[in-house]
């Protein structure tokens, strides 16, 4: 039973509903609905509020300049092409050994662009902004087609993830880029 209305510290003590009093409330006790209120307003701010504009205008900046590499390579403009890549960019061409020189770039898009009948091109879906603004990662699909041997095209479509670095000067450029085939491989003949 309590020896009072007030505690030890001076604190009032709570009546219960059936008029008993309450000696076991602590400060902790008391703070807690507060705390959990809070966490949950703030919660639902988090969820509610949209993200900063500048986070929007640098996802839309960075769909462009995706769009615009997809099109430079549609046309087959290497120089181009590879001019999208950061000067230590890594690239992870399917079945193949990854390019980490600016040669080795160049020489995967030279290959590619020189295919017979190529046509290629790549959408981003999904852009990804790190809160320093400073990087991003792009994911998406991407369709090609080629003439195989024999001259007949073969279709082939996939996905794709890329991480852009904002440079020096705020340019961005992409520093790491890998895409694989969505088709099933095909098993190699038996000689």
């Amino acid at each position: 039973m309590c020896p009072g209305k007030v505690n030890s510290s001076g604190g009032q003590i709570w009546k219960n509903i059936d008029a008993t009093f309450n000696c076991g409330l602590d400060e902790a006790m008391k703070t807690k609905p507060l705390v959990l209120f809070g966490s949950f307003a703030l919660l639902s701010f988090t969820i509610v509020c949209p993200a900063p504009a500048a986070d929007t205008k640098i996802e839309q900046a960075l769909r462009d300049l995706d769009a615009q590499w997809s099109a430079a390579a549609g046309a087959k403009d290497l120089d181009k092409t590879v001019s999208y890549y950061s000067t230590d960019a890594i690239v992870m061409p399917p079945n193949a050994a990854s390019a980490t020189t600016k040669e080795a770039i160049r020489k995967v898009w030279q290959d590619l662009l020189a295919s017979p009948g190529l046509v290629v091109s790549w959408k981003a879906t999904k852009v990804e902004v790190a809160k320093s603004g400073d990087l991003a990662c792009l994911s998406g699909t991407y369709e090609l087609t080629m003439n195989d041997a024999s001259g007949k095209p073969v279709n082939d479509r996939g996905k794709y993830a890329e991480v852009w670095e904002k440079q020096a000067g705020g340019k961005w450029k992409c520093g790491t880029d890998i895409w694989n085939s969505d088709l099933s491989v095909v098993p190699a003949e038996k000689k």
